[in-house]
This record gives structure tokens, sequence and C-alpha cells, in this order.
């Protein structure tokens, strides 16, 4: 099937997915995302079981963002350095092989049974590393490579299939990974989060695309490495993009403190919890469902600062309420607002960087990512043993606020920021 004129779909909502090898590979990420989620899901609870131990718990996420954060910007010269597509099945085959080893030792004779529990959470571990430093090198080369499926021009609708298939995929995989788990126990979730891992390896294996050739060029790693960073720390819209992201997220994070809301605030025991998990991500699909079939925005910067202050707001609103329903109401409400700010963003990335520079670009913005979303996490249970959950995240909310206020006038650029598109990408 040959791909269609960008010019005759630009304004169909289905745009990108029109492109046969692009709608590939929203099904390798939406299946590999699901996986992960059962994978998460499960490894938690396993280990858990194992210690007892909220603290073996948070050594999880520990475990996993070293690894991924540490090679991040190795990994990024290596997606510019070489074919896109090869890195990122290198990484799915590595991941494949981690969800087999946790299945063995999820108690499979003669390997698992025998394992004294100690070694066996130092395995799990072991494994958790193994697949950080691969999620570390796939990100970047994933993200680089689904710009090379479809124009420029459907970059904003690509992102949007993108984002709205992992926000999906984040909704359906917890609840998954629960009910394999009450049905067969770690081995069947397990066995799932395998098959699904592999059939997104077999999918991306499908997709014929090989990335561009490379100039030859004489810089040595580190030269290659800094780069990148230059060109981030050289753009002020785009560091500016990159900033409210990494400070909202910072600041504004509220999913690690939602155990205490469901137990002590809102009295809803753990189905309570599930169903405050998934708010934000139910928030965020049904916007990606609006934002595929719109166009674009006239003021893209205004609209940024102004959904990233929504956000902020939502959470203050969520710090403040008592009330069940409108707590699950304000979390939907910050995906939502969520959702636009990642459209923008990851548009703004792929617009605004050269090919040759996407894969070390997009592993700087991982890197932000990930600091944020861990440390913030850290910074949630600080200010709540401080000052109490529900002071700590309407004080960060009030800081999400802050940091808008501040990107706003420190960046003019940014805010006076137009329409997206490529042949826009220097105006303001």
């Amino acid at each position: 099937m040959a791909a269609p004129d960008a010019t005759t779909v630009r304004h169909d909502p289905f745009a990108a997915l029109r492109f046969p090898l692009f709608a590939r590979y929203i099904v390798t990420l939406f299946t590999l995302t699901l996986g992960v989620q059962v994978q998460g899901t499960v490894v938690g609870w396993q280990v858990y079981d194992l210690t007892k131990d909220p603290f073996a718990l948070g050594m999880i996420g520990l475990a996993e963002a070293l690894p991924a954060i540490s090679f991040a910007l190795f990994a990024g010269h290596v997606a510019d350095r070489h074919d896109r597509r090869r890195i990122s099945l290198i990484a799915l085959w590595v991941l494949v092989g981690c969800s087999v080893a946790l299945w063995l030792l999820a108690g499979a004779r003669p390997l698992g049974a025998e394992l004294l529990t100690g070694a066996r959470l130092t395995a799990i571990y072991a494994v958790i590393v193994v697949s950080g430093v691969a999620r570390s090198f796939l990100q970047p080369a994933r993200q680089a490579l689904s710009a090379e499926l479809v124009p420029r021009e459907l970059f904003a609708n690509a992102i949007t299939w993108r984002s709205g298939s992992w926000q999906l995929a984040a909704v359906v995989g917890p609840a998954l990974g629960g009910l394999l788990y009450a049905l067969g126990g770690t081995r069947l979730a397990y066995t799932v989060d395998a098959a699904l891992m592999l059939f997104a390896t077999l999918v991306l294996v499908s997709i014929t695309h090989r990335s561009p050739a490379r100039a030859v060029t004489h810089e040595s790693v580190l030269q290659s490495v800094a780069g990148g960073v230059r060109f981030v720390f050289g753009d002020p819209v785009l560091l500016g993009a990159l900033t409210l992201d990494l400070f909202s997220v910072f600041f504004g994070g509220a999913v690690a403190l939602l155990p205490i809301f469901a137990a002590e605030i809102l009295h809803v025991g753990p189905t309570g919890l599930g169903l405050l998990r998934a708010a934000p991500a139910v928030g965020a699909v049904l916007t990606s469902i609006v934002l595929a079939r719109r166009k674009d925005w006239a003021h893209t910067g205004r609209v940024l600062l102004w959904v990233v202050a929504g956000f902020g707001a939502s959470m203050v609103g969520f710090g403040y309420s008592t009330w069940f329903p409108l707590s699950l109401g304000l979390l939907a409400l910050s995906g939502m607002f969520d959702m636009v700010s990642v459209v923008i963003r990851s548009t703004l990335l792929q617009a605004r960087t050269p090919e040759g520079l996407l894969g070390r670009v997009s592993s700087v913005n991982q890197i932000f990512i990930g600091s944020s979303n861990e440390i913030g996490m850290f910074e949630s249970g600080i200010t709540a043993k401080w000052w109490g959950a529900s002071r700590a995240v309407v004080i960060g909310g009030l800081a999400t606020l802050g940091v808008v206020g501040t990107v706003a006038l420190t960046v003019p650029t940014l805010r006076r920021l137009r329409r997206l598109h490529p042949e826009e990408r220097h105006g303001v």
C-alpha cells in the first residue's frame, strides 16, 4: 500500500495513521506499553509480597531510573549515528529477555522455587536494571524513528496518536496486570507480559523502513553528546517548554501521594486508589481524541502556558478536595491539561530539531522527564512528611503556577510562539 500524499490528508484526524509504517509503529508502541504496565504492576506486588517493606518498592523505581538517566545522553548519540529501527529492535529483544527472566524468577521449577528470598529479590532488581538500560536506548531511537515515518507537517497529528496510545495503555495495563495476577498469579501475568513484548518486537520487525545514511563525522562521543545539549539550551522556545514540563511534574505530581489520599483523606480504600490512579490517563485519552481532530493553534505558546497553569490549578484543587467525585474530576482535568502540554512540547521538539540531532535532543528530553518524575516523587514524599499530603499538593500546585509566570516573563519567544507547522518553526 503506497503512502498517501500528505497535502491531501493534512486536516484528517487519521492522517498519520494512513501511513502504513506509522500505523504499525503505533501498534508496537501500544503493545509494548501495555506489557510494561502489566510488568510494573506485578513486579511491585511480587516485591512487596517477598519483603513487606515499602522501601523495597521505592527501590524498584530507583533501579530503573538510575541506569535510564545515566545512559540517556550516550543512547541519544547512538540513535543519531546508527539505524534507529535496528537500535529499537535490539532494545526490544532485551526487554523480551527481561520479561522471560521475571517469569523464571516468579517460581518456575527448578530455578525459582529454591532461591532464597534475598537472592531472588537481588535477581529481580538486576533484571530491572538491565530493563532500565534497554529503555534508555529504546526511548530516543523510537522517538526519532517515529519522526521518519510521517511528513513533518503531520508531526502534531502523529504525536497525538503516539501520546494517546501510550495513555490508553497506561489506563488498561495496570488493570490487566491486576486481573491476570488475580486469575493466575505472577506466572500468568509474566507470560502475558512476555507475549505482549514479543508481539511488539515482531511488529517492529515488519516495519521495513531504514534510517537515512548519516554524514561521516569525526566528532568524538563527548562532542556529539554535547551537541544535543547545546542545541536544547541554545533554543529558548524548546528550553522553555522543557522547563515547564520539568517543574510542573516536579512540583505538581500528586501521584506518589495518592495512597495517602485514598486511605486517610477520601476514605475510599484500594478500589478508590485504582480509580484515582487511572483518572489522569482517562482525561488524557479523551483529550487525545479531540486533539486528533483539530489542525493547530493560532497562539501555541500561550496555549502551552495556559494548560500548564491549568495543571497546577487542578493540583491545588485536588489538594483541598475531600469529596471523592470532585477529586476524580480534578485528576482527570489535570490529565487533559497534561496531554495538550505533551503534544505541544513533543511537536516542538520534532519540528524545531534537525533530523540528525533528533536522537540526542530526545535523550535530553528523556533526562528532563525522568528527573522530574523520579525526583518529583521524592520531593512529594518529603514535603508530605513536613506539611501533610494535602498541603504538599497545594504548595506544589502553587509552585507550578509560579514557574508558569516566571517562564512567561523570561521567555517572551515562547509566549509569542504561533503555529507549530514546520514552515513557521522560526516564526513568533
